[in-house]
């Protein structure tokens, strides 16, 4: 190609999960692959993240526990079709449904050690027709990432830097205590010999981008950190390469194939957050560093069409002391879906069913900000709540005298006094409150009905039955109040793509030569996150569609 410094068959921009599949692909079919990172850091949000991929009809799943039917049932009554949500299609569904299962597969066939995720973790919807209570989660086996040698302090820290399964992880706050002794001794045990022996595990999202980056580099594909994309080079209408940097200076690369766009988002730019999704903050934001939306601007530079913009991947962030510079603040949705627990906004009025899914959680406290100010929210709970669970990371039975001290963690011996140290009218919540102890006692919430699906059960008490396991009174002293604000892991807007990856105009015709997948586009679960993984899976899922468009192979399997 003439006009480039170098030229490869498939250039990808960005080095999460759909990256690393796509270009994994690619390599099987004998084309050159290169990876252009933004950052230090290999692995993208992904790595970060709890690395789960929502994968209805998956592999792992018993013989009729799942289907290509029931999925589709399921995605129709939850994500439907919607002039505003031109993200998703039912052509889509299908293919996600369909492709991811292959996809899935064929990860395993080159080597990707993958497994359920659990066996219950039930789908965010699961009392809707074709909802599973059981569990379509896929994640990858914890994974020694000194097997990356040279790469290994490239890969992107991850959250769960020990080796353990992610089921047995999620199970841990469950456990009866001699149970959950047993799981950390082996745990422990595991971890030391690890060191003894030079292993350094990971699980969650660093384990699947480990095993991802080593099946890659093994694999071929040339992966350049540091190597930031200002420009798509379009000739004659098709993307024929990218301007990025090597030594400094502008380096372009030409894509004989086509770009594949997986940058991730906007979420760390204010700008494009207060034009977009107005009252939410970046620094509220786990996403990395450089997850500024370039990708985004420059693609609708080019003639895409950008869409679901106002939509994220909410993280409902407890912002307790130390939360600037935590690498994972503590998280509100398994505290406020627990007995003795709930969530009021700032006139003291609980507005949502706390056990619902923490994308939707968080769309509802901005939507409810918009009439009553409601970011921050609080959390109310009791002494019940405080001897028998876990309020983020302070532990069973004790609130940490720092966060008393800070002023973070509000602490009265009535409920009325309560209301005063968070400027809410005392018989407004006092009222909330006698309202809420009375579903308890009926053991119904007969407001937002929380208890009654299964997932909701899931976030709380496993040692209940039935909606029990959701609710409680808060009647014993003293009461405790912490603020929530609508925090995120990604936003879920971006460009819109067709069944195949291809980014299209306004008039619906691809842009030839130019692909794009993961939070870079508008989601094709449109404004809904359906379970868990519904962003790590669609991205791998439709990277490696967009590979196998591109590369020519139609029905051929690999």
């Amino acid at each position: 190609m003439v006009g480039f410094d170098e030229t490869f068959d498939w250039v990808v921009i960005g080095s999460g999960a759909g990256s690393m599949s796509s270009g994994l692909l690619m390599r099987q079919t004998g084309k050159s692959v290169v990876i252009l990172e933004k950052t230090e850091y290999a692995g993208g949000t992904s790595a970060k993240s709890g690395g789960v991929m929502w994968m209805p009809d998956n592999p792992f799943m018993d013989p009729g526990e799942d289907s290509v039917e029931k999925a589709m049932t399921y995605l129709d009554a939850v994500v439907g079709d919607a002039p505003d949500q031109p993200g998703t299609s039912r052509e889509k569904r299908m293919a996600y449904i369909v492709q991811g299962r292959q996809m899935v597969e064929f990860l395993l066939k080159n080597g990707v050690e993958l497994e359920r995720g659990s066996r219950f973790w039930p789908d965010y919807y699961d009392e809707l027709p074709g909802g599973v209570k059981t569990s379509r989660t896929v994640v990858a086996k914890p994974y020694d990432k000194s097997q990356l040698k040279e790469w290994a302090p490239r890969l992107r820290t991850g959250t769960v830097e020990l080796p353990v399964r992610l089921d047995d992880g999620i199970r841990l706050g469950f456990l009866p205590p001699l149970a959950k002794i047993a799981l950390m001794g082996r745990v422990g045990v595991k971890l030391i010999l690890g060191k003894l022996t030079g292993k350094h595990w990971v699980s969650a999202g660093a384990a699947l981008q480990g095993r991802m980056l080593q099946a890659a580099l093994k694999a071929g594909v040339d992966i350049r950190l540091e190597s930031p994309v200002s420009e798509l080079v379009v000739e004659d209408g098709k993307v024929t390469g990218v301007v990025t940097v090597k030594d400094d200076k502008p380096w372009r690369v030409g894509a004989r194939l086509g770009v594949l766009v997986n940058a991730g988002g906007f979420a760390r730019n204010q700008e494009m957050r207060d034009r977009y999704m107005p009252g939410t903050r970046a620094e509220w934001s786990l996403t990395p560093e450089g997850d500024t939306g370039d990708m985004h601007r420059e693609m609708e530079r080019i003639g895409g069409v950008l869409a679901q913009m106002d939509q994220m991947v909410g993280y409902q962030m407890i912002r307790a002391p130390g939360w600037e510079q935590a690498y994972m603040p503590p998280c509100a949705q398994g505290v406020t879906a627990k007995p003795h627990a709930i969530l009021v906004d700032q006139s003291g009025d609980r507005y949502m069913n706390e056990g619902g899914s923490y994308e939707e959680y968080c769309e509802r406290m901005l939507e409810r900000n918009k009439s009553i100010p409601a970011v921050p929210s609080w959390g109310i709970a009791d002494q019940q709540f405080m001897d028998q669970f876990t309020l983020a990371s302070g532990g069973v039975g004790k609130t940490p005298k720092a966060w008393l001290e800070s002023d973070y963690v509000k602490k009265a011996d009535t409920i009325e006094e309560l209301a005063k140290l968070i400027n809410i009218d005392p018989p407004a919540l006092k009222a909330t409150i006698d309202r809420w102890n009375g579903f308890v006692e009926k053991g119904s919430d007969e407001d937002f009905h929380r208890g009654d699906r299964t997932y909701d059960g899931w976030l709380g008490d496993h040692r209940k039955q039935g909606a029990m396991r959701n609710l409680g009174t808060i009647a014993k002293a003293p009461f405790y109040a912490f603020d929530v604000v609508p925090g995120d892991v990604s936003t879920y807007g971006g460009i819109v793509t067709d069944v195949h990856s291809r980014v299209l105009r306004a008039d619906g015709s691809p842009i030839e030569g130019l692909y794009a997948t993961g939070v870079s586009t508008a989601s094709p679960m449109g404004r809904v996150y359906p379970g868990a993984g519904s962003s790590v899976g669609p991205s791998m899922t439709f990277g490696w569609i967009a590979a196998r468009h591109a590369a020519g192979l139609g029905n051929h399997s690999l």
